[in-house]
This record gives structure tokens, C-alpha cells and sequence, in this order.
């Protein structure tokens, strides 16, 4: 019989705290979102067409998830059982509706990777980020903006058994979206139907990649029916690549492969999708789906120090993992244009495969292909999953009967701001977002909603969660016109909005106006980041100053205060201004660093060398190489003073090759 229930898991966890107060204004986000990708000219045209295309400024209305360590204790999770006599799928609903673990029974094996921890790093498009599992990420480019956070789940009731429903309203593209999870009696199979609807008169752009981890080991191949793919080696350019041997490399042994990268395989249209990832026996996890989702990739953190690195700062040492993905576009540097009251479906099928070994791990990569593609025939074929996508429609439509957890109140406000328009709803009783769901952050725009003003708060307090939505910003400048809603904090986030929508004219407009109402942290800091994306460094630090002397407190604000600083080459004033920061402040690894280059600008390499060997940074980012690069200059400039010589690229390139930076420090992607 299926069976869906919910129980706990249990695992040791780093505490994520609150959300950081600070609006999104630097550019952040994912590295293929920010990165320019250079395409090589032997990309065919029909790959050209959208890359770049999505791209958003950050990752507003949302804030970051910037606050844990490396701490963790045993902690209770909720979680969501879908089980039947050979598969058992386990969801953690707090964490984005992970599917964290995906058991063949019969075998009792684990087909995913399941991290032994909860640990937070910065890796997503809100900074934190963990590994395991299968993530389902939506909206924009990158790592969800919901990974670390609840999404509703409910029961349905389906014909062949429970169905597990996971759903939100996404705030950065304005619609709601749902995962149908089921997994019929006999089924060797978990059986999964994503649904997006766009419920706008405008075209959205839409992202979506299921992200798949898998335990990474000597002798295990990643095997997908494709003969080339794109290759993105976090550098500038993307390059289309043969498959399996790139470079002289066979890269569908991720052991081979030396450093960091993605590769994008470009599966011809007549071919079955799928993408596996098989023991030297030929056993492993298989994932396919119905056409809409063509693209598929492998992504390696690679056997180079920097990858080593990052796989034990993701989990423990010794636990390593590869990602193969499953998403709407051929790469990720893109989005598809999705039309104006549309929705899109597809069914995704995930279970164990059992092909010959030999076969698998043959010289030929076209027989290892075609035994997984005959092997999966045998077990979901192909028009198997077109027909269930068609025969499930009137399932997705189908109402819950059971709330099992609940996400975020975004969805609940946005219901009632469409009522009060007189707006056609953008879902209907098939995502039930109850008036329940409302919580602290809503309350203060279901202020503005009903009684037409924005309440006004303390300016050293917090000024709580931002709205990007247009419609909210016509309401928000209809109160501050009327004179119901003018006041600092209505002024700050009308800022905020402008700035979103790329008139950064009218935000500091608006971020001057809340200054002359009442001096905040908060207006001085944002006019801070204009300054600096101004290329006006001296004006930035002094603006960052008075926002940090305002708010001493605000871990990440002095965090960006003492960068500011050192930009402008002002370490000296920011070392004086970090002695007055709390103890709890000045401790903290990224305070540390700052205090770092501060220290290489006034010249002392002893003391700057020294605190290097002792650092600990909880937040690096994906790509960052903050600390190596110290590292580096540190022996630039001992060698250049020792021989007597200038630091030039050569010099710069014989410390890279005679003084690697200690191991903690090394997190490059590539080398």
C-alpha cells in the first residue's frame, strides 16, 4: 500500500538565524547569473537565443539568509514520508520540500546523497545553502530563493493512493507554483509533476532546474544519452565540448575531472531524456522526464584543493558529491520566456537502475547509452510518462485535504490585495492560502492594504520585510501623497522599490526624503551603495560610516562599512572605527578579514600572515577567493622586497606555483 506520512530526521545542524535586515542592492546572486558568458563561435544559433535572458537586480523583495556558523547540535526536522512496498522518499518540508532521501527497498539502497549535516554555506540566491538531496529550484537563475525555508505541503488524495503536495507564491516572479509528489503501489518509481502558472497578461521569465545529488566515489559514471555538451569552467566562456572524452579526459567519471565545473549536455530532440549515475556494477539512480525539461548537467566540485576544500565545508570530510540536474533551458546562464497566461507541466520519474556493467563501463560510449535507455523502457517508458502527464491534469487541479505544513503568509497577501482590486485570483482551491499564514512580516503591508498607511516604527528599529511588486508600490506612493503614510520608514522602502525597478534616481530621492524625516542606519547605508556603484568610493565610506556609528550592533552592516572602507584605501580609519565595535563583532571571521587588508595597507605582512593562519570564515562564497588572494599579495610583496624587484605578472605567477596558500584559505574553483 502507499502510504504518506509525516515523522522527524534528525541530524546534527548549524543554526540559521534571523533574516538579514539589509535590502539587496549589490549585485550578488548566483555565478552563472553574474558572470558575462563569452560563447565560443561554434555554438550553433539555436543556442544562442536567450542566454542572459531573467536576470534580475539581486534578489529582492527577498532578504538574505546570511546568519549562522559552523556550530551544530541535534535537531528535529519535519518531514514528509511517501513510501510503498519499493521506494521510500523522504521531504524535508522546512528546507525548501528537499527530497532528501529516496530508499530501493528491496535492496535497501540510498540512491541520493544525504549530508550527514545541516550546515548553511553561501551558495544560494539568499546566501545560505546546504547539500543533499534534490532541490527544486524555480524563478531565477541560481539556487532558490526557498532552499532554506517552509513550503506548504498538504495530502491529496489521488486515485492510486496519497499524493504530497509542495507549493508557494514566488514573489520574485509573481506566481504560484507546485511539486505533486506520488507513488503508486508496485511503482519502482517516485513519480513527480511540477506545475507553474503565469497568471500575468505579460511574459515572465522562468527558470527551473531540479538539482540531484549523488554520492560521488572512484569508478561511478555519470551516463546521458549526448554525444556533446557546454562546458563552464568558471571562467568567462562557455564552449561546446565532446562527451565522454574532453581535453583527453573522460569527464562521465567525475574522479577524473580536476577542478570545478559544469557541463550542459546538449541531448539531441529525438532522444529520450534522461541522466543516471551507476556503481562499477551499473547500478544507480536514474532520472527522466516527459520533454519540457531538455536540458541536463553534471556539476563536479573536482579533485583539486579548492574543491576538496568546499566539499568538507558543505558536510564532513571524506563526504563527497556530483549534482546531475534536470532543467527547463539547455544551460544555466538563461531563462525561458513563458507566455502570458500559461502554465507549464511536466513529470519527472526518479528510481534505481540496473544495467549490464559491462556495457555501462564499455569502450563505447553509444552501447552504454543505449543499455540504460532499453533498461529504462523496461521499467517507465516514455509515452508511460506522457500519458500520466496528461491523465494527471484533473489531479494537480485538485484540492488538498489535509494541510500538512505551512510555508510563508506571501501567497494569503497576495490573495487579499487581488480581492481588494477586484483582481481575478491567480489560483484556485487547489493552493489553499489561508489567512492563517499571515505572520509578523505581513502585517505591516495588510496595514497598508486596509487603512491605506504604512506604520511607522522607531528608526533604529528594523525596518522589516520589502516589497518589489508594483502594485504595492502604486499603494505605498498613493499613501505618501495623501499625507496618510509620510513618514521615514514609507520613504526607505519606496526607495527600495524604485531602486528595483532600476530608477535609482527616484530611490535616492526617496532614501533623502526618509533621511530628512529622521536620520536612520538604514537610508544612509542605501545611499552608501549608490555611491559605491558610482565610483565614488571616499563618499560611500563616509555615508557608511554614519550608518555603522547608528547601528553598531548590525553585524552585516559593519561588515560592509569596513569593505567600503578599505576600498577607498582607508583601512587605517576603519581599524580605529573597529576597536569601538562590540567584542561579539570583532571576533567574527569576516570582521577578521577586513581587519586583514586593512593590516596589508598599513604593511605589517607579520600580523596579516598571522591572523590568515588562524581565520575561520563561515560565509565564503561560491567563486570568492578573498582569502588565497591575501595570501598571494602577502608573497608578491615578500618576494619583491627581498630580490628588490617589481611585482609583475611574473613574479605574481611563480608565487602561485612556490607558495600555495594553507589549506583553510584555499577555496578556488579554479587554479
Amino acid at each position: 500500500m502507499s502510504e504518506l506520512r509525516m515523522e522527524t530526521w534528525e541530524m546534527p545542524a548549524a543554526v540559521l538565524g534571523a533574516e538579514n535586515p539589509l535590502p539587496v542592492l549589490q549585485k550578488g546572486g548566483d555565478l552563472h547569473d553574474n558572470v558575462q558568458v563569452e560563447v565560443d563561435e561554434d555554438v550553433p544559433e539555436e543556442n544562442r537565443v536567450y542566454p542572459g535572458y531573467g536576470k534580475v537586480r539581486g534578489c529582492l523583495p527577498h532578504r538574505l539568509q546570511s546568519e549562522y556558523g559552523s556550530d551544530r547540535a541535534p535537531r528535529h526536522f519535519k518531514a514528509a514520508v511517501l513510501e510503498n512496498d519499493i521506494l521510500r522518499a523522504i521531504f524535508l518540508l522546512e528546507l525548501g520540500g528537499r527530497l532528501w532521501s529516496l530508499v530501493h527497498k528491496p535492496s535497501g539502497r540510498e540512491l541520493l546523497h544525504v549530508n550527514p549535516v545541516f550546515q548553511p554555506r553561501n551558495l544560494a540566491i539568499r546566501n545560505a545553502w546546504f547539500s543533499g538531496g534534490v532541490e527544486w529550484n524555480i524563478g531565477m537563475i541560481g539556487h532558490t530563493a526557498y532552499t532554506c525555508s517552509s513550503l506548504f505541503a498538504a495530502r491529496v488524495d489521488g486515485r492510486g493512493g496519497p499524493v504530497l503536495r509542495l507549493y508557494e507564491w514566488d514573489r520574485i516572479r509573481e506566481i504560484p507554483y507546485q511539486i505533486d509528489f506520488w507513488l503508486p503501489d508496485g511503482s519502482e518509481y517516485l513519480l513527480v509533476r511540477p506545475r507553474i502558472v503565469n497568471p500575468h497578461d505579460e511574459t515572465v521569465p522562468m527558470y527551473w532546474w531540479s538539482n540531484i545529488a549523488v554520492d560521488e566515489f572512484p569508478g561511478m559514471r555519470v551516463v546521458v544519452p549526448a554525444e556533446e555538451s557546454f562546458r563552464f569552467d568558471y571562467t568567462r566562456q562557455l564552449q561546446i565540448r565532446p562527451v565522454p572524452v574532453t581535453d583527453g579526459i573522460d569527464i562521465s567519471y567525475p574522479t577524473n575531472i580536476g577542478r570545478a565545473a559544469d557541463f550542459f549536455f546538449r541531448i539531441p530532440k529525438e532522444r529520450r531524456r534522461w541522466i543516471a549515475s551507476l556503481d562499477p556494477e551499473g547500478r544507480g539512480l536514474v532520472q527522466t522526464s516527459t520533454s519540457r525539461l531538455k536540458g541536463r548537467k553534471l556539476f563536479v566540485w573536482g579533485m583539486g584543493p579548492g574543491g576538496k576544500l568546499w566539499s568538507d565545508y558543505l558536510s564532513v570530510p571524506g563526504k563527497r558529491y556530483v549534482e546531475v540536474q534536470a532543467g527547463l533551458c539547455r544551460t544555466q546562464m538563461e531563462c525561458m520566456p513563458m507566455p502570458a497566461r500559461s502554465e507549464w507541466a511536466w513529470v519527472e520519474a526518479y528510481g534505481l537502475m540496473e544495467a549490464a556493467p559491462e556495457k555501462v563501463h564499455g569502450e563505447s560510449w553509444q552501447d552504454a547509452c543505449e543499455e540504460v535507455t532499453a533498461r529504462l523502457g523496461e521499467g517507465v517508458s516514455e509515452a508511460e510518462l506522457e500519458r500520466l502527464l496528461g491523465e494527471t491534469v484533473s489531479l494537480a487541479n485538485r484540492a488538498p485535504v489535509e494541510i500538512l505544513h505551512r510555508g510563508s503568509g506571501w501567497g494569503a497577501l497576495e490573495k487579499l490585495r487581488r480581492e481588494t482590486a477586484g483582481e481575478k485570483p491567480f489560483c484556485g482551491e487547489r493552493l489553499l492560502f489561508g489567512d492563517e499564514s499571515l505572520g509578523e512580516d505581513q502585517q505591516p503591508w495588510l496595514a497598508l492594504l486596509k487603512r491605506g498607511a504604512l506604520p511607522e516604527r522607531d528608526p533604529a528599529d528594523e525596518p522589516g520585510a520589502y516589497m518589489a511588486q508594483q502594485e504595492w508600490r502604486d499603494l505605498l506612493e498613493e499613501s505618501v501623497r495623501s499625507g496618510r503614510g509620510d513618514h521615514w520608514l514609507s520613504r526607505l522602502h519606496l526607495g527600495i522599490m524604485f531602486y528595483q525597478s532600476g530608477d535609482t534616481d527616484r530611490a535616492r530621492g526617496e532614501w533623502e526624503a526618509s533621511m530628512g524625516h529622521a536620520e536612520s542606519a538604514w537610508a544612509a547605508r542605501n545611499l552608501a551603495v549608490l555611491c559605491q556603484q558610482e565610483d565614488r568610493p571616499d563618499d560611500a565610506a563616509d555615508l557608511y560610516l554614519k550608518a555603522a556609528g547608528l547601528a553598531l550592533d548590525l553585524f552585516p552592516l559593519q561588515v560592509e562599512c569596513g569593505r567600503a572602507l578599505v576600498a577607498a584605501e582607508r583601512g587605517s580609519e576603519w581599524l580605529r572605527f573597529h576597536e569601538g565595535l562590540p567584542s561579539k563583532i570583532r571576533e567574527q571571521g569576516r570582521i577578521q578579514t577586513i581587519r586583514a587588508q586593512a593590516i596589508f595597507q598599513a604593511g605589517d605582512l607579520d600580523e596579516v600572515e598571522d591572523l590568515l593562519r588562524h581565520i575561520t570564515v563561515t560565509d565564503i562564497r561560491e567563486g570568492e577567493t578573498t582569502l588565497s588572494d591575501l595570501w598571494f599579495r602577502i608573497q608578491e610583496r615578500r618576494l619583491a622586497q627581498a630580490e628588490g624587484v617589481a611585482i609583475d605578472d611574473a613574479l605574481r605567477e611563480r608565487v602561485r606555483k612556490e607558495c600555495p596558500p594553507p589549506r583553510h584559505l584555499d577555496f578556488r574553483m579554479t587554479t
